[in-house]
């Protein structure tokens, strides 16, 4: 190895600059993947429960998703995850 090998800076080096760089800019990482949960697990149904359905939680996404439950989610449903949005 000779001495110009030396005074060059690794990958791992220039990659751990980049990252710190990023963190004292205040530059958020990337969140991991979220994954979502089986309709069972979370005991979801195709009706509300009581004046609780999705369309009035925090998680659901128009038309027929979830934020956090798998599958297709009926509007109208309802599930143990529900969060009223905020007025």
């Amino acid at each position: 190895m000779s001495t110009e090998d030396l005074s060059r800076p690794t990958r791992r080096a220039m990659l751990c600059g980049i990252v710190g760089a990023a963190v004292l800019a205040g530059i958020p990482a990337p969140a991991p993947a979220q994954q979502k949960a089986a309709q069972k697990i979370v005991q979801y149904q195709e009706k509300p429960k009581g004046n609780q359905e999705c369309d009035t939680c925090l998680h659901y996404v128009a038309p027929d998703s979830c934020k956090l439950v798998e599958g297709k989610i009926n509007p109208k449903g309802w599930c143990a995850l529900y969060a009223p949005k905020p007025t």
